[in-house]
């Protein structure tokens, strides 16, 4: 049987034993041509565990939709900021999504933040870890509620722009996507800095 990856919460269990509260943060969606960047924060109460709550790219839609609920029940404090395409454009992505990372930094109480890889310009301390989705409770938590409520919001986009297959391919640029460019131009979700949509000048709307 194969054994379930959780996160080994080393800095939780570290900040936690001086009691200090540790937010968590991460992103979904920097990746895709179209849809907005997701961004979400967490904070749990000093010593929580759940050893179901991981990197929500490693786990599956099920336990992550199942996740999704017990996080926002389980967490002291939890903010999901939703990027759309022209914030993306105008600033890139990177620096978009260090924006709302930041912005849910000043906006959810804690002693410390935790992000998946950003670093953060505040006024407390801020680690930033590489693959921190699967070092730490708090970041994987964000993933899977960024990733949720991304995922859903690209499967009402797909009820407006069917042609696209955005329920299944979520804005990345699969064939089927690639291909609906090329017959239907870019709609309004789709980032006009990303290629194909920066060489592309017709729009479906």
């Amino acid at each position: 049987m194969k054994r379930t990856k959780t996160c080994p919460n080393d800095y939780e269990h570290e900040y936690w034993a001086k009691d200090m509260y540790v937010l968590g943060i991460d992103e979904a969606g920097r990746g895709p041509l179209a849809g907005p960047l997701s961004v979400a924060g967490v904070v749990f109460e000093q010593g929580y565990e759940n050893p179901e709550i991981y990197d929500s790219k490693a786990i599956s839609e099920k336990k992550r939709d199942e996740l999704f609920e017990v996080i926002m029940e389980d967490a002291l404090y939890w903010f999901i900021d939703i990027v759309p395409p022209e914030i993306i454009d105008r600033y890139n992505i990177y620096r978009a999504d260090q924006l709302s990372m930041t912005e849910i930094a000043n906006t959810l109480p804690s002693d410390i933040v935790l992000t998946d890889a950003m670093p953060l310009s505040l006024d407390r301390p801020c680690i930033s870890l590489v693959k921190g989705d699967q070092k730490s409770v708090s970041i994987a938590a964000a993933s899977i509620l960024a990733k949720v409520y991304r995922d859903r919001l690209m499967k009402e986009y797909d009820l407006l722009y069917p042609e696209y297959g955005f329920a299944k391919n979520k804005g990345y640029g699969t064939k089927q996507h690639m291909q609906a460019i090329e017959q239907y131009g870019i709609t309004p979700i789709h980032r006009r800095s990303f290629a194909p949509a920066a060489y592309t000048q017709q729009k479906l709307f």
